[in-house]
């Protein structure tokens, strides 16, 4: 569902990805590990379509991205990507709902549609009763539901978290982390999920290790 072919990617004289090679299956939850400054971020960017490689391919469902100019490159983003960062990254004038509806609006979704679901996706969540608020007035975990949601709402090929539970504390981590594949279960979604957290590495199907911008291992 995603092939990687060749990635390279320097900034200056700092090549900080050095010919990565990287398949996830569709329905797969990758983890991808490694020391800060190994170029776990950078190569989510890339996957996301955030940055381009200086070479390489990067391939999603059958398009090559890397072809594709800026404009239709936002439309492929927005419909086929959902992200999940550390800090949420909701709006805070909007509530839950609003912030959940804002990519399916964007795709050219009537408002009815985004509104339905939008309420569909916040009441799978366990948080059907908090539609209405907005991020100042939810809890760490329920922010990153909200985001979760939000991610889901264009049905994406797949879901790319960077540290998504990084700033949640011990309860909540865990139940994002059972969300992950409860979400796997119920929407067959693809997860790449970039961690410093080893106990959700190992719930992952397969974790790749970087350093210094090279894969070193890829386990089961």
């Amino acid at each position: 569902m995603i092939t990687l072919s060749n990635i390279t990617k320097s900034f200056g004289s700092l090549q900080v990805l050095r010919g990565i090679d990287l398949t996830v299956a569709d329905s797969e939850v990758v983890s991808i590990v490694g020391p800060s400054g190994a170029g776990k971020t950078t190569l989510l960017q890339i996957i996301g379509t955030l940055d381009r490689p200086d070479t390489g391919t990067v391939v999603i469902d059958g398009t090559d991205v890397c072809r594709l100019r800026e404009k239709p490159l936002s439309a492929f983003r927005n419909t086929h990507i959902g992200f999940v960062f550390q800090f949420h990254q909701l709006l805070p004038e909007f509530t839950a709902e609003e912030n959940v509806m804002m990519p399916a609006l964007i795709a050219g979704h009537s408002m009815h549609d985004a509104r339905a679901q939008a309420g569909e996706l916040l009441d799978f969540l366990g948080l059907a009763e908090r539609a209405d608020h907005k991020p100042s007035e939810l809890s760490g975990g329920e922010k990153q539901r909200v985001a979760v949601a939000r991610a889901l709402i264009n049905h994406p090929s797949v879901i790319l978290a960077d540290e998504p539970s990084g700033s949640l504390d011990t309860q909540n981590k865990q139940e994002l982390h059972q969300l992950f594949f409860d979400l796997r279960e119920r929407f067959h979604q693809t997860f790449v999920i970039v961690t410093h957290d080893e106990s959700l590495a190992a719930l992952t199907d397969r974790t790749i290790r970087l350093v210094d911008g090279r894969i070193v291992s890829g386990t089961n």
